[in-house]
This record gives C-alpha cells, structure tokens and sequence, in this order.
C-alpha cells in the first residue's frame, strides 16, 4: 500500500499574522514560511507505517508557487520515499 501524504506551505506559527492594510487577506511578503506542523505530524505516521511494514511507499504531494518545493524537500529529509509538486501560479490561500 502506498500513502499519500497532502501537504501545505503556511505562516510559520512562531511569527504573527498580519493582515493587508485593504483587508484583502493576509499579509505574506517577507514572511517565515513553513510546513503545516500537522502535516508533519501525517508524514511522521506515514513513515511509522512503512517501517512498520503496512505500507510500501510514503508520496507527499504539495500545490502553489515553486517556492513550495521547500516543503518537499523538508518532507524527503523527514524521510519521504518521494514528493511530487504542482506547481501553480495562483496564490492558494
């Protein structure tokens, strides 16, 4: 059995949420990103899995801008068999 793990690059959670001064969303730019820590916590259970022998491969897959390639890479270092990103030019929220 393979186990896909989804991905998310967020805000890291040390630093404070601004918002844009026109209320549009949240203010990114020059800001700390991160992995989403809950999907830390999935991609460490997947690897349990695997070593544990009910699963065969651990995929994580991720979505945005080519800067979330970052979070894959965190994720093979987590010990991943492979990461997969879709890349978008879209800012996904």
């Amino acid at each position: 059995m393979k186990v896909l793990v989804a991905v998310k690059r967020v805000i890291d959670y040390n630093v404070k949420v601004r918002v844009k001064p026109d209320g549009s969303g949240v203010e990114t730019a020059n800001v700390k990103m991160s992995m989403n820590p809950f999907d830390e916590i999935a991609i460490e259970e997947a690897v349990r899995l695997r070593e544990a022998g009910v699963a065969s491969e651990v995929v994580v897959v991720s979505m945005g801008a080519a800067k979330s390639q970052e979070t894959i890479r965190q994720a093979l270092a987590m010990e991943a068999d492979r990461g997969i990103l879709v890349e978008s030019d879209v800012e996904l929220q």
